[in-house]
Protein backbone atom coordinates (compact mmCIF):
# COMPACT_ATOMS: atom_id res chain seq x y z
CA UNK A 1 0.00 0.00 0.00
CA UNK A 2 1.26 3.51 -1.52
CA UNK A 3 2.63 5.18 1.87
CA UNK A 4 1.20 8.72 0.71
CA UNK A 5 -2.56 8.01 1.07
CA UNK A 6 -4.99 11.06 1.29
CA UNK A 7 -8.22 11.29 1.58
CA UNK A 8 -10.21 14.18 0.17
CA UNK A 9 -13.68 15.62 1.03
CA UNK A 10 -15.46 17.51 -1.24
CA UNK A 11 -18.53 19.58 -0.62
CA UNK A 12 -21.92 18.56 -2.39
CA UNK A 13 -22.44 22.58 -3.23
CA UNK A 14 -19.35 22.52 -4.36
CA UNK A 15 -20.41 21.54 -7.37
CA UNK A 16 -23.74 23.28 -7.67
CA UNK A 17 -22.24 26.79 -8.27
CA UNK A 18 -25.29 29.00 -8.28
CA UNK A 19 -29.40 28.46 -9.19
CA UNK A 20 -28.18 29.47 -12.76
CA UNK A 21 -25.74 25.90 -12.99
CA UNK A 22 -27.62 23.50 -11.97
CA UNK A 23 -28.19 21.32 -14.67
CA UNK A 24 -26.09 17.94 -14.96
CA UNK A 25 -23.49 19.54 -17.61
CA UNK A 26 -22.97 22.46 -15.37
CA UNK A 27 -22.27 19.97 -12.66
CA UNK A 28 -19.99 18.19 -15.00
CA UNK A 29 -17.94 20.97 -15.70
CA UNK A 30 -17.51 21.72 -11.91
CA UNK A 31 -16.80 18.44 -11.68
CA UNK A 32 -14.45 18.73 -14.26
CA UNK A 33 -12.08 21.98 -12.18
CA UNK A 34 -11.97 19.92 -8.75
CA UNK A 35 -10.48 16.56 -10.58
CA UNK A 36 -7.55 18.81 -12.06
CA UNK A 37 -6.55 19.76 -8.18
CA UNK A 38 -6.86 16.14 -7.38
CA UNK A 39 -4.86 15.06 -10.43
CA UNK A 40 -2.42 17.61 -9.06
CA UNK A 41 -2.10 15.48 -5.97
CA UNK A 42 -1.47 12.48 -7.76
CA UNK A 43 1.71 13.62 -9.69
CA UNK A 44 2.69 14.81 -6.68
CA UNK A 45 2.75 10.96 -5.17
CA UNK A 46 -0.78 11.09 -3.68
CA UNK A 47 -2.97 7.99 -3.69
CA UNK A 48 -6.55 9.64 -2.84
CA UNK A 49 -10.26 8.40 -2.08
CA UNK A 50 -12.23 10.70 -2.71
CA UNK A 51 -15.72 11.20 -0.50
CA UNK A 52 -18.13 14.09 -2.06
CA UNK A 53 -21.59 15.74 -0.50
CA UNK A 54 -24.57 15.59 -2.28
CA UNK A 55 -26.87 17.57 -0.65
CA UNK A 56 -27.98 19.45 -3.45
CA UNK A 57 -28.56 16.37 -5.90
CA UNK A 58 -30.30 14.27 -3.49
CA UNK A 59 -32.66 17.40 -3.32
CA UNK A 60 -33.15 17.18 -7.14
CA UNK A 61 -33.62 13.35 -7.06
CA UNK A 62 -36.34 13.80 -4.14
CA UNK A 63 -38.34 16.65 -6.19
CA UNK A 64 -38.41 14.66 -9.32
CA UNK A 65 -39.81 12.12 -7.29
CA UNK A 66 -42.14 14.15 -5.92
CA UNK A 67 -43.25 15.63 -9.46
CA UNK A 68 -43.59 12.39 -11.27
CA UNK A 69 -45.68 11.04 -7.84
CA UNK A 70 -47.91 14.00 -7.80
CA UNK A 71 -48.35 13.73 -11.45
CA UNK A 72 -48.04 10.68 -12.69
CA UNK A 73 -48.39 8.30 -9.57
CA UNK A 74 -45.34 6.73 -10.00
CA UNK A 75 -43.69 5.71 -6.91
CA UNK A 76 -41.59 7.93 -4.43
CA UNK A 77 -37.69 7.17 -4.22
CA UNK A 78 -37.01 6.56 -0.37
CA UNK A 79 -33.97 8.28 0.96
CA UNK A 80 -31.24 5.79 1.17
CA UNK A 81 -31.87 4.80 -2.80
CA UNK A 82 -31.37 8.74 -3.36
CA UNK A 83 -28.27 8.47 -1.62
CA UNK A 84 -27.62 5.26 -3.74
CA UNK A 85 -28.40 7.05 -6.92
CA UNK A 86 -26.55 10.29 -6.25
CA UNK A 87 -23.00 8.68 -5.34
CA UNK A 88 -23.38 6.51 -9.04
CA UNK A 89 -24.19 9.55 -10.91
CA UNK A 90 -21.52 11.89 -9.13
CA UNK A 91 -19.07 8.97 -8.76
CA UNK A 92 -19.41 8.47 -12.72
CA UNK A 93 -19.07 12.55 -13.24
CA UNK A 94 -15.76 11.95 -11.17
CA UNK A 95 -14.23 9.24 -12.34
CA UNK A 96 -14.78 10.20 -16.03
CA UNK A 97 -13.55 13.18 -15.44
CA UNK A 98 -10.26 11.99 -13.85
CA UNK A 99 -9.94 9.21 -16.22
CA UNK A 100 -9.72 11.82 -19.42
CA UNK A 101 -7.24 14.18 -17.03
CA UNK A 102 -4.88 11.46 -16.23
CA UNK A 103 -5.22 10.61 -19.94
CA UNK A 104 -3.99 13.90 -21.14
CA UNK A 105 -1.18 14.14 -18.33
CA UNK A 106 0.42 10.59 -18.72
CA UNK A 107 -0.60 9.62 -15.17
CA UNK A 108 -0.99 5.59 -15.18
CA UNK A 109 -3.96 6.13 -12.50
CA UNK A 110 -7.04 3.68 -12.51
CA UNK A 111 -10.19 5.59 -11.08
CA UNK A 112 -12.94 3.22 -9.41
CA UNK A 113 -16.65 4.57 -7.79
CA UNK A 114 -17.86 2.08 -4.75
CA UNK A 115 -20.92 2.40 -4.04
CA UNK A 116 -20.56 2.28 -0.06
CA UNK A 117 -22.92 1.76 2.48
CA UNK A 118 -22.14 2.99 6.37
CA UNK A 119 -23.56 1.64 8.96
CA UNK A 120 -24.99 3.87 11.35
CA UNK A 121 -26.51 3.23 15.48
CA UNK A 122 -30.48 2.66 15.39
CA UNK A 123 -29.86 3.87 19.18
CA UNK A 124 -27.68 7.25 18.11
CA UNK A 125 -29.94 10.15 19.77
CA UNK A 126 -30.06 11.64 16.26
CA UNK A 127 -32.94 9.28 16.01
CA UNK A 128 -34.62 11.02 19.04
CA UNK A 129 -33.82 14.51 17.21
CA UNK A 130 -34.54 14.47 13.64
CA UNK A 131 -32.91 18.54 12.34
CA UNK A 132 -31.70 17.72 9.10
CA UNK A 133 -34.42 19.12 6.37
CA UNK A 134 -34.48 17.12 3.05
CA UNK A 135 -37.17 17.48 0.08
CA UNK A 136 -39.36 20.41 -0.65
CA UNK A 137 -41.62 22.56 1.31
CA UNK A 138 -45.32 21.72 2.01
CA UNK A 139 -48.47 23.29 3.06
CA UNK A 140 -49.07 22.30 6.88
CA UNK A 141 -52.33 20.35 5.91
CA UNK A 142 -49.42 18.00 3.35
CA UNK A 143 -47.12 17.73 6.11
CA UNK A 144 -49.47 17.20 8.56
CA UNK A 145 -50.53 14.43 6.46
CA UNK A 146 -47.15 12.76 5.31
CA UNK A 147 -46.62 13.03 9.22
CA UNK A 148 -49.62 10.72 9.76
CA UNK A 149 -49.70 8.21 7.15
CA UNK A 150 -45.68 8.06 6.37
CA UNK A 151 -44.42 8.42 9.83
CA UNK A 152 -42.33 12.08 9.29
CA UNK A 153 -40.96 14.09 11.65
CA UNK A 154 -42.20 17.74 9.82
CA UNK A 155 -41.09 21.00 11.31
CA UNK A 156 -42.63 25.08 10.16
CA UNK A 157 -39.53 26.77 8.76
CA UNK A 158 -39.06 30.19 9.69
CA UNK A 159 -42.41 31.20 7.83
CA UNK A 160 -41.81 29.50 4.57
CA UNK A 161 -43.54 26.61 5.02
CA UNK A 162 -43.12 23.08 6.26
CA UNK A 163 -40.14 20.31 5.33
CA UNK A 164 -39.51 16.88 6.17
CA UNK A 165 -36.33 16.47 8.88
CA UNK A 166 -34.60 13.45 9.43
CA UNK A 167 -31.95 12.46 11.80
CA UNK A 168 -27.94 12.89 11.41
CA UNK A 169 -26.46 10.08 13.17
CA UNK A 170 -22.64 9.39 13.39
CA UNK A 171 -21.15 6.62 11.01
CA UNK A 172 -19.06 3.68 13.03
CA UNK A 173 -18.24 1.66 9.74
CA UNK A 174 -17.73 2.02 6.03
CA UNK A 175 -19.63 -1.16 4.80
CA UNK A 176 -16.92 -1.73 1.72
CA UNK A 177 -14.15 -0.80 3.25
CA UNK A 178 -12.58 -3.94 2.35
CA UNK A 179 -13.32 -3.27 -1.21
CA UNK A 180 -12.11 0.15 -0.53
CA UNK A 181 -8.64 -0.68 0.57
CA UNK A 182 -8.00 -3.49 -1.93
CA UNK A 183 -8.64 -1.09 -5.07
CA UNK A 184 -5.76 1.48 -2.88
CA UNK A 185 -3.99 -1.27 -2.36
CA UNK A 186 -3.79 -1.46 -6.21
CA UNK A 187 -3.29 1.85 -6.54
CA UNK A 188 -6.27 2.85 -8.01
CA UNK A 189 -8.06 6.49 -7.04
CA UNK A 190 -11.60 5.12 -5.06
CA UNK A 191 -14.37 7.59 -4.80
CA UNK A 192 -16.47 6.18 -1.92
CA UNK A 193 -18.81 6.92 1.09
CA UNK A 194 -21.10 9.67 -1.21
CA UNK A 195 -22.93 11.72 0.79
CA UNK A 196 -21.59 10.16 3.85
CA UNK A 197 -22.76 7.00 2.61
CA UNK A 198 -25.86 5.51 2.54
CA UNK A 199 -26.91 5.25 5.69
CA UNK A 200 -27.58 1.37 7.31
CA UNK A 201 -28.30 -0.19 10.45
CA UNK A 202 -27.87 -4.07 11.41
CA UNK A 203 -30.41 -6.38 13.22
CA UNK A 204 -29.63 -8.61 16.07
CA UNK A 205 -27.90 -10.99 12.91
CA UNK A 206 -26.01 -8.62 11.45
CA UNK A 207 -28.28 -8.26 8.33
CA UNK A 208 -28.29 -4.54 6.38
CA UNK A 209 -31.60 -2.40 6.24
CA UNK A 210 -31.39 1.02 4.45
CA UNK A 211 -32.76 4.35 6.99
CA UNK A 212 -33.68 7.39 6.17
CA UNK A 213 -31.25 9.39 7.58
CA UNK A 214 -28.15 12.01 6.27
CA UNK A 215 -24.69 11.03 7.66
CA UNK A 216 -22.32 14.28 7.54
CA UNK A 217 -19.77 13.34 4.51
CA UNK A 218 -17.06 15.05 6.64
CA UNK A 219 -17.47 12.38 9.58
CA UNK A 220 -17.48 9.34 7.07
CA UNK A 221 -14.22 10.85 5.22
CA UNK A 222 -12.96 10.80 8.35
CA UNK A 223 -13.67 7.27 9.37
CA UNK A 224 -12.73 6.32 5.96
CA UNK A 225 -9.19 8.13 6.33
CA UNK A 226 -8.37 5.87 9.60
CA UNK A 227 -9.67 2.83 8.10
CA UNK A 228 -7.60 2.89 4.76
CA UNK A 229 -4.48 4.02 7.02
CA UNK A 230 -4.42 7.89 5.34
CA UNK A 231 -2.12 10.03 6.40
CA UNK A 232 -3.81 13.04 5.49
CA UNK A 233 -7.37 14.38 5.72
CA UNK A 234 -8.05 17.20 2.98
CA UNK A 235 -11.44 18.81 3.86
CA UNK A 236 -12.20 20.87 0.67
CA UNK A 237 -14.94 23.96 1.04
CA UNK A 238 -15.66 27.62 0.45
CA UNK A 239 -12.94 29.03 2.36
CA UNK A 240 -9.41 29.09 1.60
CA UNK A 241 -8.74 29.21 5.25
CA UNK A 242 -10.44 28.90 8.54
CA UNK A 243 -11.25 31.45 10.56
CA UNK A 244 -11.79 32.31 14.31
CA UNK A 245 -14.74 34.72 15.47
CA UNK A 246 -15.90 34.25 11.81
CA UNK A 247 -17.57 37.33 10.18
CA UNK A 248 -17.08 39.56 13.58
CA UNK A 249 -14.70 42.58 13.53
CA UNK A 250 -11.92 40.05 15.96
CA UNK A 251 -11.90 37.96 12.84
CA UNK A 252 -8.35 35.92 12.90
CA UNK A 253 -7.73 33.93 9.81
CA UNK A 254 -5.83 31.00 11.17
CA UNK A 255 -2.77 29.34 9.20
CA UNK A 256 -2.24 26.59 11.98
CA UNK A 257 -4.07 25.05 14.86
CA UNK A 258 -2.54 22.19 17.07
CA UNK A 259 -5.17 18.93 17.84
CA UNK A 260 -5.19 20.44 21.11
CA UNK A 261 -5.99 24.07 20.05
CA UNK A 262 -8.79 22.92 18.09
CA UNK A 263 -10.21 20.62 20.29
CA UNK A 264 -10.36 23.75 23.02
CA UNK A 265 -11.78 26.23 20.12
CA UNK A 266 -14.89 23.16 19.53
CA UNK A 267 -15.60 23.40 23.66
CA UNK A 268 -15.39 27.55 23.35
CA UNK A 269 -18.50 26.69 21.15
CA UNK A 270 -18.00 30.43 19.60
CA UNK A 271 -15.72 30.55 16.91
CA UNK A 272 -17.38 27.58 14.41
CA UNK A 273 -20.96 27.35 12.91
CA UNK A 274 -22.73 24.60 13.98
CA UNK A 275 -23.99 23.41 10.47
CA UNK A 276 -20.88 24.38 8.77
CA UNK A 277 -17.01 24.70 9.87
CA UNK A 278 -17.65 22.91 13.29
CA UNK A 279 -18.12 19.42 11.58
CA UNK A 280 -15.15 19.83 9.41
CA UNK A 281 -13.01 20.75 12.61
CA UNK A 282 -14.21 17.75 14.48
CA UNK A 283 -13.71 15.55 11.68
CA UNK A 284 -9.94 16.43 11.27
CA UNK A 285 -9.68 16.05 15.49
CA UNK A 286 -11.18 12.46 15.10
CA UNK A 287 -9.18 11.73 12.31
CA UNK A 288 -5.99 12.45 14.15
CA UNK A 289 -7.32 11.20 17.63
CA UNK A 290 -7.24 8.23 15.66
CA UNK A 291 -3.98 8.02 13.71
CA UNK A 292 -4.21 10.36 11.38
CA UNK A 293 -1.14 12.47 10.88
CA UNK A 294 -2.30 15.66 9.68
CA UNK A 295 -5.79 17.14 8.02
CA UNK A 296 -5.94 19.99 5.57
CA UNK A 297 -9.37 22.91 5.11
CA UNK A 298 -9.26 24.80 2.50
CA UNK A 299 -11.12 25.87 -0.74
CA UNK A 300 -10.44 23.43 -3.97
CA UNK A 301 -8.20 26.16 -6.10
CA UNK A 302 -5.92 26.33 -3.31
CA UNK A 303 -5.18 22.23 -3.05
CA UNK A 304 -2.07 22.52 -4.43
CA UNK A 305 -0.62 25.96 -2.78
CA UNK A 306 -2.08 24.05 0.67
CA UNK A 307 -0.50 21.06 0.64
CA UNK A 308 3.24 22.92 -0.46
CA UNK A 309 1.92 24.92 2.92
CA UNK A 310 1.52 28.13 1.28
CA UNK A 311 -2.18 28.59 2.17
CA UNK A 312 -5.06 26.21 4.13
CA UNK A 313 -5.50 25.65 7.68
CA UNK A 314 -3.12 22.92 8.61
CA UNK A 315 -4.24 20.87 11.59
CA UNK A 316 -2.06 18.79 13.24
CA UNK A 317 -1.07 16.57 16.52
Amino acid sequence: MSEKIAVIAIGGNSLVKDKAHQSIADQYQAVNETCKHIADMTEKGWTVAIGHGNGPQVGFVLRRSEIAHQVEGIHEVPLDVCGADTQGATGYMLQQNLYNEFLVRGIDKKVATVVTQVEVDRGDPAFQNPTKPIGSFMDESLAMEKKSSEDWSVVEDAGRGWRRVVASPLPIRVVEEPAVKGLICEGMCVITVGGGGIPVVADDEGQLQGIAAVIDKDYASSLLGNAVGAELLLISTAVEKVALNFGKPEQEWVDKMTLEEANSYLEEGIHFAKGSMAPKIQACTWFLERGGKSAIITDPTNIGRALAGETGTWIVK
